[in-house]
């Protein structure tokens, strides 16, 4: 199936191209920065109810700002391939729940927090489908055109929780060596270690508008559908705390317990004891960005004629 969609996105790209290929292409590269808010959603906070996977459970206050550069090819008007390196923020925190008597107040009394820099990288492909109506795409300025993301991407985080010090104060640790979960314990094979680098497939949609042919400015929401639930290291069920000191150093044993297990009921009780439901596995997390972008054009190829299908190829640049 997955080689029969490539195989029609291609013919179809080629078609489109080739009606191109007849007419004055002029290839053009843009590059510029872009700002805006990034977004976790993952296992913690969230709302009443059940938590959900995606806008339902998000906490207004743990959104934090993200920047990035992009360089971008245009062989046609109506597509770009998009190279960028993006840097944010993200976290998640039990606390920001507000109780109502529903499921929310048991992922409130869990009492878990992360946060976790991401360092991103992607290339993507840009869709313009309203300049196959237009009569004359080259004539930029002035123009509103709006567009679709889709690419490939990987991405870099290490999840950190908090823990209380001898003076009753905050302080960040990080997550995975830790094992919070048994990942990697004999006693559970199933709950691997994960990678704090991973793949994800960004796609999105925004808005560009011209203010010249060599300047604009860009709206964009990218969703990051991700392959790991362990973003905030919060996935499946609670561990056997006894195991933690077969495994780890007697200080680091002793931290493994304090932040794997934050409620104030503890592992004592039935919902917070081992092998009682600390996340939902059946959900990878995500995360998203709201970006505003301004790009330029840094420089362009000559007018060309394209007659001959042979001095078409489909991807010039």
């Amino acid at each position: 199936m997955f080689r029969k969609c490539l195989f029609l996105l291609v013919v179809t790209l080629s078609l489109h191209f080739s009606s191109f290929c007849q007419d004055e292409l002029k290839n053009t590269t843009e590059a510029g920065i872009t700002i805006g808010p990034m977004v976790f959603l993952g296992d913690l906070g969230g709302h009443a109810g059940k938590g959900t996977t995606f806008i339902k459970d998000y906490n207004m206050n743990t959104t934090k700002i993200a920047v990035g550069a992009y360089l971008t090819v245009y062989p046609a008007p109506w597509l770009g391939f998009r190279f960028s390196l993006n840097y944010g923020k993200i976290e998640g925190d039990d606390r920001h729940i507000t109780g109502k008597g529903g499921d929310e107040e048991t992922r409130l009394a869990r009492n878990l927090d992360f946060r976790s820099k991401i360092f991103e990288g992607t290339v993507m492909a840009e869709f313009y489908p309203t300049v196959l109506l237009e009569d004359d795409p080259e004539d930029v300025t002035g123009r509103l055109r709006p567009y679709g993301v889709l690419g490939l991407g990987a991405f870099h985080f290490n999840p950190q929780g908090t823990i209380k010090n001898s003076y009753n104060e905050d302080v960040w640790v990080d997550l995975k060596p830790l094992h919070t979960e048994g990942e990697g314990f004999a006693e559970y094979p199933d709950r691997k270690n994960y990678s704090l680098t991973q793949l994800n497939i960004p796609m999105g949609a925004g808005i560009k508008y011209f203010f010249s042919e060599n300047v604009n400015i860009s709206f964009e929401i990218i969703h990051r559908k991700t392959f790991t639930d362990y973003i905030d290291d919060v996935s499946t069920r609670y561990v056997d705390p006894t195991l933690f000191s077969h495994y780890l150093s007697p200080s680091m044993a002793n931290t493994a317990i304090a932040v794997s297990n934050k409620s104030a009921l503890g592992y004592n009780t039935p919902s917070y004891g081992k092998n009682n439901k600390r996340g939902d596995p059946k959900q990878n997390d995500a995360y998203f960005t709201a970006g505003f972008k301004i790009g330029f054009r840094i420089g362009g190829g000559s007018e060309q004629r394209w007659r001959n299908s042979t001095h078409c190829p489909l991807l010039r640049f």
